[in-house]
């Protein structure tokens, strides 16, 4: 028999915010956390845009020993989870045996940062200026070790690396994990910190990025004049435990996590398949899973990446997927807030969600301003809206043909 899965705390840091209060705040109050970019070697580079995270201090969660020994995006993940610990009210090895509670953390690209600079030491200096501790600092699943170490957790750990599927992923199979009984406790979600000139390098190369110059213009999911995502930084955390763990400690929790459905596509390496069947396909599975029909969710957290491609298929796969409900359910990108936050997305959005499901209210999809007459569902422009939720969704599409949808419940 599956066990029940819920959550029981979270923790986020964000352009629109340095912790998961603060980020729902700025969410539902349509804040941009995007800006002309600060890096002084992107004057070659054609975008102009990103979604940083300012004030952030790395002091706050470690000594500087270990910041010198950390890429940023482990930085990012320690201070989620920090706060997803805290907020969960764990004390692994007092109310969470530490062979029963894994971690399971995502991440896209991991230490581009450290990497990048790497390669710039050995190409102006030689091998011999490579730090001891790059290659600690640049593996993908460092952030899941560090969060181990850090808080004593010694069940199943891994990481996922699924572009920017890794978030929901991990969060997807740290379920998994509790369901069949493999754990009682998973720390789970994502953390990405690709702002620097050979991320933003590669997805110009692309035409995946925004070309704008004005804040305001850069990210505008559905919109008629979408013309790419602006890259962002981040990282969210999940707790999660099976239900009667949680009962048993008498934790507070925010939701069930209900469903799952994940999927490949086996077509293009960066492209989704026109007719949108495999996100169709993601969609319905989790539906499948949680025992759900279209008409029991209010609203969808989307993907929406505000390009032209990604926009127009997730609108026709939601349209399949939902049939004639697809006009009820209430969508909204709160990408055009936080930028596109690649490896972490799926999970700060899965924070997004759940907030939204605890609070009744649908963050809005900002800079939407002119309706692109093939997209017309009900995206959510502009404002946030107030809505009785009881059931969210959260889509994650990725680069390779990586489908991820979540959905989220309110404990009846």
């Amino acid at each position: 028999m599956k066990q029940r899965v819920v959550v029981t705390g979270m923790g986020c840091v964000t352009p629109i915010g340095l912790d998961k209060t603060s980020t729902w705040i700025n969410a539902m109050d349509g804040v941009s956390g995007i800006q002309t970019i600060s890096n002084d070697r992107t004057d070659e580079l054609p975008v102009k845009l990103v979604a940083e995270i300012k004030d952030f201090q790395p002091l706050l969660y470690m000594d500087v020993k270990e910041a010198r020994r950390t890429d940023r995006f482990v930085q990012l993940a320690i201070a989620a989870a920090d706060e997803a610990v805290q907020d969960s009210g764990l004390v692994i090895g007092h109310n969470a045996d530490p062979l029963r509670t894994g971690v399971w953390l995502g991440s896209g690209v991991g230490g581009i940062m450290t990497f990048e600079k790497g390669m710039r030491d050995v190409l102006q200096h030689g091998y011999g200026r490579v730090s001891p501790f790059a290659l600690t600092m640049f593996l993908p699943n460092m952030a899941s070790s560090r969060i181990a170490i850090r808080t004593g957790a010694r069940g199943i750990t891994g990481c996922t690396v699924s572009a920017c599927a890794s978030g929901s992923q991990s969060i997807g199979e740290a379920f998994r994990a509790i369901q069949r009984g493999d754990a009682e406790v998973m720390i789970t979600g994502g953390a990405e910190a690709p702002i620097c000139s050979i991320g933003l390098a590669s997805f110009s190369a692309m035409r995946a990025l925004s070309l704008q110059t004005e804040p305001s213009q850069g990210s505008r999911p559905f919109d008629k004049r979408r013309d790419g995502f602006v890259m962002g930084e981040g990282a969210g955390v999940l707790i999660l435990e099976s239900w009667e763990h949680a009962k048993a400690r008498g934790a507070r929790i925010y939701a069930e996590l209900s469903g799952y459905g994940s999927c490949g596509e086996g077509y293009h390496i960066a492209a989704p398949r026109p007719d949108g069947s495999d996100w169709a396909r993601a969609i319905t599975l989790a539906m499948e899973d949680a025992s759900l029909t279209s008409d029991e969710i209010q609203y969808i957290n989307a993907h929406g990446t505000s390009t032209h491609l990604n926009d127009l298929i997730e609108t026709n796969a939601i349209k399949t997927a939902f049939g004639q409900y697809a006009y009820d359910v209430s969508i909204s990108s709160t990408k055009s807030m936080t930028g596109h936050l690649l490896g972490a997305s799926g999970a700060v959005e899965a924070i997004l969600s759940i907030l939204s499901l605890r609070d009744n209210i649908i963050p809005p999809t900002i800079n939407y301003k002119e309706q692109d007459d093939d997209l017309d569902l009900n995206y959510t422009p502009v404002v946030s809206r107030q809505r009785q939720v009881d059931t969210v969704m959260s889509n994650t599409f990725a680069f390779g043909g990586h489908n991820a949808v979540l959905i989220f419940s309110k404990i009846g």
